[in-house]
């Protein structure tokens, strides 16, 4: 069928047609072999399989999704409309569900029968190397359907299956001649070799080389390819990491050994973002090595080059300070840290050796660059943030405090403790008194996350710094985001992570807060979950209600709820009852549930909520009741008060259940005007979330249905 949308609708079909099959040959395998449906009727004899009775179309549909495979999210050297190879622009998010589901029903087809689904893609491959079937698109959809289904063939006949397929496809790209044909079989390569990472561990000589063969790739010019090579050299570091540092039979020393030798002739030709790759990928080869001293030396090996290209821009700085305002030594300066922060995410806490090398110098430049760009600013005005030596100077900024952050979060809790609290406090001065000294457009995002992350992994031992973060980084950063919805978006998110971080971490320094510092805190925090972006709106929801978890375990509970309950009930309403922000639906029935059960709870909030000039309630449910029946009748005139009345006294009765409150809340929504014509389904989306993870946890269970790359393997 050449018609792709028929062609999709039909696959729809057989989709639900091969799970079904393989469900009922599961359920079969389970009965008791005497078993049988309809009784003794069919004399006794077990029922005939229908994968058997089917056989014959399953077959053909293999065939069909063997040549017609689309393409995987992997791939990125594809065809054009021209009939050139190229890198791909833009993902095809159509595609890669045409892909998800086509990988889905070969899977099941492969289970039904591994015998057909090898012998039909050995003989495809057959035709493609002895050229009676050779073209890029039908090589292309079977390398594509050989990579979708890793794992589902039993471990033997997997290997076997393998080793034909790669030394074809090695075959095949060494007779074939034409650069765009080699890109074509070697971006087919890399996927298939990039899917099947059991079979890599298991045969040491194909692992290297197909290794060696991403190297070769890694100088090929034609677009795509090294960006393949690397991508696909570092999936498999992840998972076969032990086997480049172990010695290997037939092997003088571990393949690491010779890589870190070698390691400037691999990357010569690669771009910077690319190194960064590599070195990422060989920081998991190092990090597998168990001797902690070999590890350290593997490691100085392995920075070597960055850090002579360091220490010589850090000489030429020591010489002439002005030569770090110079084009090329900031995109180097950049680079290099881009590098060690690859190294610092696959080596963890063990990075730290190399951190130490350069810790001073890092914290050095970035002080000069945030002299320099703010005596810039402070000349030229707040348009020179966006000249190209500026953003430069920024960028080797960012990178700086990218490093720092990531070494904070990777390190385990031994390793914190060995770098100590000194290590905070060194950078409170570079990094936070720039920030609050700058003016707004050249403030680094960067730096509320790193402060984010300080938070999470010190947590109380920086109790007595918070005041220093508050005071450099809340009112500053209040005032640049508060303005409209779409300014500053990263400061956004990342200035309520840190909000998050000290509430969860040291919230005895949230209850030091002044009365208007704590005021100005809830305001910022309604201000988030206003928000038109869902993840900033869902931050500030998340960030209130671990808010109100710690104050009601607090000696403040009666201070706090006096000043802010009602407000926040109201506030909450609001959002609630507004379609926009309908994803949000889950986390407002949780903060209505918790402030309506303190609120009716005696023994938790002890004191009248209400203003003492006001009237007189018996008690602090009948004032909330009384103040939230009045809202919903003015804000929806459509309700008679008697059904008002019948949701806020359900809001209340049925706050211990869960489920039955949220169902509750669900039912006034729809009952309201606003709701009564929208598309409701985000206000089911915790069901249906519970639906996807048992579908998930269904398919998990069936041998190649997760992709290598995202199961967790032990064995590395």
């Amino acid at each position: 069928v050449n018609d792709n949308e028929l062609f999709k609708s039909i696959l729809d079909y057989w989709s639900v047609f091969v799970c079904d099959i393989f469900s009922s040959e599961c359920s079969m395998d389970a009965l008791p072999s005497q078993f049988a449906f309809g009784g003794s009727g069919n004399g006794g004899q077990k029922q005939v399989s229908r994968k058997v009775l089917h056989a014959g179309i399953l077959s053909k549909l293999r065939l069909l999704m063997i040549c017609r495979m689309a393409k995987p999210e992997e791939i990125i050297i594809v065809e054009d409309e021209n009939g050139n190879i190229v890198r791909e622009a833009m993902k095809d998010n159509a595609t890669l569900v045409q892909y998800r589901i086509m990988r889905e029903t070969l899977v099941y087809l492969s289970h039904l029968d591994h015998d057909d689904t090898e012998s039909q893609m050995l003989e495809k491959l057959a035709l493609q190397l002895n050229g009676k079937e050779w073209s890029w698109n039908r090589l292309n959809t079977l390398c594509w359907a050989i990579g979708s289904i890793s794992l589902t063939m039993a471990e033997e006949q997997e290997n076997r299956f393998l080793v034909t397929v790669i030394r074809d496809l090695l075959n095949l790209c060494e007779i074939t001649r034409g650069k765009d044909n080699k890109a074509v079989i070697a971006s087919n390569i890399m996927y298939v070799v990039g899917q099947y990472p059991r079979f890599l561990r298991q045969h040491w000589k194909f692992l290297k080389t197909v290794v060696n063969k991403l190297f070769e790739f890694m100088h090929e010019k034609f677009e795509g390819v090294q960006d393949m090579a690397c991508d696909t050299f570092l999936k498999i570091c992840v998972k076969c990491r032990r086997r480049f540092v172990m010695l290997q039979i037939g092997e003088a020393e571990p393949f690491l050994c010779d890589l870190l030798r070698n390691i400037q002739t691999h990357t010569n030709d690669l771009e910077s973002l690319q190194v960064n790759t590599f070195y990422e990928a060989v920081g998991l080869m190092v990090s597998a090595e168990p001797d902690t001293a070999r590890a350290g030396d593997y490691l100085v090996q392995l920075m070597s080059l960055p850090n002579m290209k360091w220490q010589q821009i850090m000489q030429m700085a020591r010489q002439n300070p002005m030569s770090l305002r110079e084009a090329e030594p900031c995109r180097k300066l950049a680079n290099i840290l881009g590098t060690n922060t690859s190294v610092c995410t696959s080596m963890k806490g063990t990075f730290q050796k190399q951190l130490g090398l350069i810790f001073n110098d890092v914290l050095a430049v970035y002080k000069t660059y945030s002299e320099i760009c703010s005596g810039v600013i402070a000349t030229d005005g707040p348009v020179a943030a966006k000249r190209s030596d500026v953003k430069l100077m920024r960028s080797v900024k960012r990178q700086a405090l990218r490093l720092l952050e990531t070494f904070l979060d990777k390190a385990d809790a031994t390793d914190l403790k060995q770098v100590g609290i000194g290590f905070v406090h060194t950078m409170l001065d570079p990094v936070l008194g720039d920030y609050s000294r700058s003016v707004p457009d050249a403030r680094d995002a960067e730096v509320l996350s790193l402060f984010a992350v300080v938070v999470e992994r010190f947590g109380s031992t920086v109790e007595s710094e918070i005041g220093t973060i508050f005071d450099a980084c809340f009112q500053s950063t209040l005032s640049m985001i508060t303005k409209n919805y779409e300014e500053y978006p990263d400061h956004r998110i990342k200035f309520y992570s840190l909000l998050r971080a000290v509430v969860k971490h040291c919230f005895r320094a949230i209850c030091a807060l002044s009365p208007e510092q704590i005021s100005l805190l809830i305001d910022s925090i309604v201000w988030a979950f206003r928000h038109t972006e869902r993840n900033v709106a869902d931050l500030g929801l998340n960030l209130l209600l671990e808010l109100l978890n710690s104050i009601q375990k607090s000696e403040f509970v009666n201070v706090f709820h006096q000043k802010h309950c009602v407000q926040l009930i109201q506030e909450i309403v609001a959002a609630m009852t507004d379609t926009f922000h309908k994803p949000g639906f889950k986390l407002h029935v949780l903060i209505l549930q918790h402030l309506f059960s303190i609120v009716a709870d005696t023994s938790v909030l002890t004191v009248p909520i209400w203003d003492a000039g006001q009237k007189q309630y018996p008690s602090n449910e009948h004032y909330v009741r009384d103040s939230l029946t009045g809202l919903l009748s003015s804000n929806f005139p459509n309700m008679s008060q008697i059904q008002v009345q019948a949701i806020v006294a359900g809001m209340f009765d049925l706050r211990k259940d869960y489920s039955a409150f949220k169902n509750h809340l669900r039912d006034f929504l729809v009952q309201t005007k606003e709701f009564a014509t929208e598309n409701n389904a985000e206000l089911y989306a915790e069901e249906t979330a519970h639906q996807r993870e048992n579908e998930r946890q269904r398919l998990s269970a069936i041998p190649g249905m997760v992709k290598p790359a995202e199961m967790h393997d032990m064995n590395l």
